[in-house]
């Protein structure tokens, strides 16, 4: 069972000595820095242009990807905090010997939170269903015979997690280990620590999907044994246990989201403002104070009221659930969300089935997913079939015009298929929408 000395290394990307916690400069501690980083980073700025679930839409009520890892971010702080406190007090000698505060957890899991989306490709889910089709039903199956079976299901089940995990980490010309992100940050970040194969081996949350590409395989081995993660045995292929603030990062995209995109469908008149109270009341029971809620004079007041105090009473069962299972879940012997085993999560599971009724499948969500499709199979197509002829020496002007256009940043030279492949695909997949969508019309007009 990994210690919590070990789940909070500050280890880095090419580190030569052992980073320690004494020996941290207080008002700037590596994993604050880990927040920085990734805040100014291109890939986390590229959010305020992703849809989070209206895609392009520019209503002034709708999150964008940004605001709401942003707003996660927020939360998973609260988490960390309240769960570092409690976490110092049944195991004092994280700080009396190794010199832990309970802003360390904040700091791990509001960074990690914060980078959460970061690898999701434009126009929400949705892309992403976009890149795999393309491989698994479209053009891209040509592809197929080139690669091995974990190869082409990193592409046919192009997942946002493992893309945001290569981005966090990706080596350029003169910048070895991407941001250099603390490998407790690392671990707390990757919610399914396995390859894509084989797929939903087991009904564990962690297993659900994958957090790596075979790019970053070994990277992820270095991490994984540096934080002490449990390896999962029985299996050929490379997948562990969950970093335990993980289980918080999770959380708080999933209170978020439940909390928020309800409150999105509501102020976007998708969603009855009666159906709020209705359905957070027994959330909230005993801290709204009905005086103050009646005094309200508009709904998005209303709603500011009680999603914050949602919000709040989630975080505190949140908290109330990890610390009542922290030793279960560092034994890799916890197998759940944190709020699947919530006292409310017939509540939870309600609004979330509302949401999607209402605000997911409404005719906006659809008809901008369905552009998405067009837009991101049109730029697969294109840039693969380019990189495919630049590989054989058959470029043709057309092919050579949108290597020097759209893919001159990208190192193809001298790489496998595959990693050309993912390269492309990773491209796409740091795209805004409107960055997407201007390419796209670039592309069929044929105005380069």
């Amino acid at each position: 069972m990994p210690q919590w000395e070990q789940l909070l290394s500050l280890q880095k990307y090419g580190d030569q000595h052992k980073r320690l916690r004494q020996e941290q400069d207080e008002t700037r501690l590596g994993f604050e820095v880990d927040y920085d980083r990734i805040i100014f980073s291109s890939a986390f700025r590229s959010l305020q242009d992703k849809t989070q679930v209206i895609p392009m839409s520019k209503t002034d009520f709708v999150h964008t990807r940004l605001t709401h890892s942003l707003e996660v971010s927020v939360v998973g702080r609260s988490l960390g905090r309240k769960v570092g406190i409690a976490l110092l007090k049944k195991y004092p000698h994280l700080a009396e010997v190794h010199g832990y505060q309970f802003q360390d957890f904040g700091a791990i899991v509001a960074a990690a939170a914060l980078a959460h989306d970061i690898g999701n490709p434009p126009f929400g889910h949705s892309g992403e269903k976009a890149i795999g089709e393309y491989f698994s039903h479209g053009e891209g199956k040509r592809f197929q015979k080139e690669l091995n079976p974990t190869q082409f299901q990193d592409l046919t089940h192009f997942e946002g997690n493992a893309n945001g995990f290569r981005l966090l980490n990706k080596k350029e010309p003169g910048i070895e280990g991407g941001l250099r992100i603390s490998y407790a940050t690392l671990g707390a970040f990757t919610k399914y620590p396995k390859e894509s194969l084989p797929h939903r081996p087991t009904n564990q949350i962690s297993d659900k999907k994958f957090g790596f590409f075979q790019t970053e395989k070994s990277l992820f081995k270095e991490v994984a044994d540096e934080l002490g993660l449990i390896q999962k045995t029985g299996v050929k292929q490379l997948s562990y246990q969950r970093h335990p603030l993980a289980f918080l990062v999770e959380a708080a995209d999933d209170i978020c989201y439940t909390v928020i995109d309800f409150e999105d469908g509501i102020n976007l008149g998708l969603i009855e403002e009666d159906m709020a109270l209705e359905y957070m009341s027994k959330i909230i029971a005993t801290r709204i104070d009905t005086a103050k809620y009646a005094s309200l004079t508009n709904t998005k007041n209303r709603m500011n009221y009680l999603r914050s105090l949602a919000i709040g009473t989630l975080i505190d069962e949140a908290v109330d659930l990890f610390i009542q299972e922290e030793e279960a879940i560092r034994e890799g012997n916890f197998h759940q969300a944190l709020l699947d085993q919530s006292k409310f999560k017939a509540q939870i599971d309600d609004i979330i089935k509302i949401s999607i009724e209402k605000v997911y499948q409404s005719r906006e969500v659809l008809e901008k997913e369905i552009s998405g499709y067009k837009i991101l199979t049109t730029l697969l197509d294109v840039f693969t079939k380019a990189m495919e002829k630049n590989e054989r020496g058959e470029t043709t002007n057309f092919d050579r015009l949108i290597l020097k256009n759209f893919l001159s940043d990208l190192q193809l030279e001298g790489k496998s298929t595959y990693e050309s492949l993912i390269e492309i695909c990773s491209y796409i997949a740091s795209l805004t929408d409107g960055n997407a969508l201007r390419i796209f019309k670039k592309l069929e007009v044929g105005s380069l």
